[in-house]
This record gives structure tokens, C-alpha cells and sequence, in this order.
């Protein structure tokens, strides 16, 4: 019998902990926020009402939106010093550098950044959620020569964020209805998704008893990479590099024929296709019909058929959500940000519940470098 240890590469199949904040049920191939279906979460609820969903775990009532709502908006406007940071930092880096320095600096403004208490890291969770849309918005607009447009405290999340990054011009989707839930049900999507990458991290680092924007920071290093969050970017970097929907397919195959990973293909957790996928391709379709996009659509149904045709490999979340962003009119490298955007509200839950059951996170490896040996004598 063989003493070697079983090795699980990138812990594939290894279950770390208990987790009650999102599953993936296996009868129906969904995705559940707190027992509740994603899809239906998308199709009937507020982004805020899912961030109250997943801190607290139900759904709000009125009066608890209504307080919910009046908390988060007054936490929206940037103080200076983060201003002068952002504008401190290169254009020429990476909105998610960007977007990590400003959790940063946001965690040495907290005078009690090492709480563990549940109830002061679901605060820190609100001040996040409400503080990176203003400077996501902010950093877009100062890379174009754009004048920064203050946050709106009156209107909802996904509305106001557009209005920061786009105005509220004629062809605005932050003045379009559908646009503006199109939007919302991607952040809805993207707002948790049990122990990926990224949450992960934010465990691991909470598991040593290090502060929350510590824990954020390193979620939003982890979900930089295009095996991760970074994947959208890739996606529609790759739709524009083939520009022409009747090349796709052509593109596929050269790309497997070479053994190249197609970003936006695939997930280690679903086994039928992404559950999630069916809604945001619906929002991905109705952002087409009304901005023009049928090219994208075309582009986005070849190369979805030939990866199924050759690999029988389905698309996840990132390939509808990369096009839809580009027809709303983000630019490419803000993909990711707002992932961020969305995913903070995950991340927060799982920073609560490792706390309240707290074990330091440290696997074991197996060693297969060089036997121990002595220094050669000088």
C-alpha cells in the first residue's frame, strides 16, 4: 500500500467548511441565496434587497428596505483624501488597482478595523458597497477628461451608478428602464457564489484574524485573474479580436486544435451548464435588440455551439455578462470592477460567518523537492 498522500490540485472535490450563505443544489442545477433560487431573485428583487438577503439572512420587509436604503445612500459621497488617492494613481493601470487602493485606504479610516463583531462588518459591508460604485465611477470618468458626476442619494444602486458613469443624457442607460434592470440582474448574479477563488481568500485571511478590507483587498487581488473575475475582460477582448461573426466558429476550432482555454466556457461546480447563464442571456439578447448588437448576439451563439459541438462545454455566467457590459457601453477594463461591485456582498457574508465559526484556514502540502542535505564546506 502506497504512503503517499492524496493530492486534490487546486483542492478540487475538498470540502473546507460549512457554508450557509449560497449553494448550489444539485436536483435542479440552481444557484440559491440563502435558500432562495438566483433566478428568481433576479426576475423579482432589488440589489439591495439581495445584499440585505445574503448579511441578513432573509429578505427585507418595507421598513427594513426602506432603512436598509436610507443607511447605504448617505455613505455614498467620497471623502477628498480618496479623491486626491485616485487621482494620485496612473490611468495607465488596471481599474482593479485602482479599486483595490481604495479599500485600503477606506480600512485606515475605520477606526476599529478589527472587529469581529457581525453586526460592525455588516456595516463595513454597507460603507463598501455604497463608497466603490462612487469611485469606480469616478476613476472611469477621470481616465476620459470626464467631470466627476456626484452620487445621487435619492434613486437605487444600479441606476445611480450609471448616472455616475455614463450622466443622464439622451442615450444614457442610466434613462433607460430595462437597461437599468439588465444591469441590476447581472450584479444580482454575480452577488455570491459560495467558496469560489475570491471568497476563499477572504476567508483564508479572516481565518487568521486579520481586519475585513484586509480580507477585501485580497478577495479583489484573487478575482483579478482571468481564471476568475478577470474572465469577462476576456471574453469580450476575444469577441473583438474576431470581430466578425462569421469567423467565430473558425476561432473555436483553431483555438482548440491549439489547445487554448476559452474564457466564458465551463465551471469546476455546475455539471449541466450554469445556472445562472439563462437569465443573463436573456439580458444579453434584450440589450442587443435595443442597442444594435446583433452582431455580438451571432458572434455569441457560434461560438457557444461550436464549443458544445466539440467539447460539449457550456457557457458560464462571463460569457453573456462580458457583451452585455460592452452594449451598456462600459469600457472593456471595467468588467471586473463591477463584478467587485456585486460580489462585495458576498464576500462580507462569508467574512461574518467565518468569524462566528472560526477555524485558521492552513492545508498541508506533500514535498518533492531535494532530500535534506548538508551545506559543502567552505
Amino acid at each position: 500500500m502506497s504512503n503517499e498522500p492524496e493530492i486534490r490540485k487546486g483542492l478540487a472535490g475538498v470540502v473546507a467548511d460549512y457554508t450557509a450563505v449560497s449553494k448550489v443544489v444539485p436536483e435542479t442545477n440552481s444557484l440559491t441565496y440563502r435558500g432562495y433560487p438566483v433566478q428568481e431573485l433576479a426576475a423579482n428583487c432589488t440589489f439591495e434587497e439581495v445584499a440585505y438577503l445574503l448579511w441578513h439572512g432573509d429578505l427585507p420587509d418595507a421598513g427594513q428596505l426602506r432603512k436598509f436604503n436610507e443607511e447605504g445612500r448617505r455613505l455614498r459621497e467620497l471623502d477628498q483624501g480618496l479623491i486626491e488617492l485616485i487621482d494620485a494613481l496612473p490611468t495607465t493601470c488596471h481599474p482593479m488597482d485602482v479599486l483595490r487602493t481604495a479599500v485600503s485606504y477606506l480600512g485606515t479610516k475605520d477606526p476599529e478595523p478589527f472587529t469581529t463583531d457581525s453586526a460592525h462588518i455588516s456595516r463595513i459591508g454597507l460603507h463598501l458597497m455604497a463608497q466603490l460604485p462612487t469611485a469606480v465611477a469616478y476613476d472611469a470618468r477621470r481616465r476620459k477628461n470626464q467631470e466627476f458626476i456626484a452620487p445621487n442619494l435619492d434613486i437605487g444602486f444600479a441606476e445611480n451608478f450609471l448616472t455616475m458613469v455614463f450622466g443622464d443624457g439622451e442615450g444614457s442607460p442610466a434613462t433607460n428602464e430595462k437597461d437599468i434592470r439588465a444591469f441590476e440582474k447581472s450584479l444580482i448574479l454575480y452577488a455570491e457564489h459560495s467558496f469560489n477563488a475570491s471568497t476563499f481568500t477572504a476567508r483564508v485571511i479572516t481565518s487568521t484574524m486579520s481586519d475585513t478590507y484586509s480580507a477585501i483587498t485580497g478577495a479583489i487581488g484573487a478575482l483579478k485573474g482571468p481564471l476568475h473575475g478577470g474572465a469577462n475582460e476576456f471574453v469580450m477582448h476575444t469577441m473583438l479580436d474576431i470581430d466578425d461573426p462569421a469567423k467565430a466558429a473558425e476561432w473555436v476550432n483553431n483555438a482548440l486544435d491549439n489547445k487554448q482555454k476559452l474564457m466564458g466556457f465551463g465551471h469546476r461546480v455546475y455539471k449541466r451548464g450554469d445556472s445562472r447563464v439563462p437569465t443573463m442571456e436573456e439580458a444579453f439578447r434584450e440589450l442587443a435588440q435595443r442597442h444594435d448588437g446583433e452582431k455580438w448576439v451571432q458572434m455569441y451563439d457560434t461560438m457557444a455551439e461550436t464549443m458544445d459541438g466539440r467539447t460539449g462545454i457550456k457557457p458560464n455566467l462571463d460569457f453573456p455578462s462580458g457583451p452585455a457590459y460592452h452594449l451598456l457601453g462600459f469600457d472593456v477594463e471595467f468588467f471586473t470592477p463591477l463584478f467587485v461591485l456585486a460580489r462585495v456582498t458576498g464576500w462580507t457574508a462569508h467574512i461574518v460567518e467565518q468569524y462566528e465559526s472560526n477555524a485558521l484556514i492552513r492545508p498541508l502540502s506533500a514535498y518533492n523537492g531535494e532530500e535534506q542535505r548538508s551545506v559543502p564546506q567552505r
